[in-house]
C-alpha cells in the first residue's frame, strides 16, 4: 500500500554499478501519471551523467508491472493542448532509456498494457515472469496506441506489432518471447535469479565499450544500410583505440583472461 508521500520511484544502488528503478504505484497499476513519468524522467537523466552506473533495471511493485497511461487523469483535461504536452512528456520519456549510455532492462513481474508495454520495448532488454502478460489494448477504448506502436513496430515483426494494435489481445511471455518483445523468460521465484545472470554478464564487460555499442546499435538502426557500415566501422576504430579493447585483444592473444581493472577508461570525442 503506497501513500500519499510515499516516493512514486524508488532507487536502489548497487556497489558494481546496478541500479533498480521501481515504479511505486501498485494501488492504480504502476499506471504512468504525469508525475509518475516526472520522477522516473528525473531519476534517468540524473543518472545518465553518472559514470558508476553500468546497468539500470525498472522494475515495479506489486503486482502489474505498468498499465499505461492514468486515464483518470487524461479524461479529466480533455484538450487537444493538454494531450500534445503529455505525449510528449512521454515520447521524452521514452527515448531518454534508448539514449541513456548503458543498458537498461525491463523486470516484467505482471501484466504490461499499452503505454506500459511500449515501455517494455523502449528498454534495451527485458526479462519476464512466466505469468506475465502484454497487450495494447487502447484499440478496445477506440484509441489506437499509435506511440506504443513506435516501439513495438521497432521490436517486433511488422505483422506481429500490427496485429497486437488492431486486436488489443493479450499475448504470454512465451508469445513476448517468441515475437522478440522480451529476451528471457522465468518462473516467477526464478525471476530475480534469470534478471541477474544477464546484469552479471553485462557487468562482466567492459563499460565503455557498451557504452560506445549501445549509442552506434541504435543510430545505425535508422540508417541505410550504407550509413550504417559507415558508422559502424568508424565506432569500431574509436573502441579499438580505448584501453579496455586494447588489453582485451591482448588478453585473447595470450591466452589469458582480461584485466579490466587495468584497463583505464579514455575519453572519447
Amino acid at each position: 500500500m503506497t501513500t500519499s508521500d510515499s516516493p512514486l520511484v524508488l532507487t536502489s544502488r548497487e556497489p558494481r554499478g546496478l541500479v533498480t528503478l521501481t515504479l511505486n504505484r501498485p494501488d492504480a497499476f504502476n499506471a504512468l501519471s504525469e508525475a509518475l513519468m516526472s520522477a522516473l524522467q528525473h531519476e534517468l537523466d540524473v543518472l545518465a551523467t553518472d559514470d558508476s552506473v553500468s546497468v539500470v533495471v525498472i522494475a515495479a511493485a506489486g503486482k502489474a508491472f505498468c498499465a499505461g497511461h492514468d486515464l483518470r487523469e487524461m479524461c479529466a483535461q480533455p484538450s487537444d493542448s493538454y494531450y500534445q504536452a503529455l505525449f510528449k512528456q512521454c515520447a521524452r520519456l521514452m527515448m531518454s532509456i534508448q539514449k541513456f549510455p548503458v543498458p537498461v532492462i525491463a523486470r516484467v513481474q505482471g501484466v504490461a498494457t499499452a503505454a506500459g508495454c511500449q515501455l517494455v520495448a523502449m528498454c534495451d532488454l527485458a526479462v519476464a515472469a512466466s505469468n506475465a502478460r502484454f497487450a495494447v489494448s487502447g484499440v478496445n477504448l477506440g484509441l489506437f496506441c499509435s506511440t506504443p506502436g513506435v516501439a513495438l513496430s521497432r521490436n517486433l515483426g511488422r505483422k506481429a506489432a500490427f496485429e497486437m494494435l488492431v486486436t488489443g489481445e493479450f499475448i504470454n511471455a512465451q508469445k513476448a518471447l517468441a515475437e522478440g518483445l522480451v529476451n528471457r523468460v522465468a518462473e516467477p521465484d526464478r525471476l530475480d535469479a534469470e534478471l541477474a545472470r544477464l546484469v552479471d554478464n553485462i557487468l562482466a564487460k567492459p563499460r565503455a565499450a557498451i557504452t560506445l555499442g549501445k549509442s552506434l546499435f541504435y543510430r545505425q538502426l535508422e540508417n541505410g544500410i550504407e550509413a550504417a557500415y559507415l558508422d559502424a566501422a568508424q565506432t569500431m576504430a574509436c573502441n579499438m583505440m580505448d584501453n579496455s579493447a586494447l588489453e582485451g585483444v591482448q588478453a585473447f592473444i595470450e591466452k589469458r583472461p582480461p584485466n579490466w581493472q587495468r584497463a583505464e577508461p579514455t575519453s572519447q570525442s
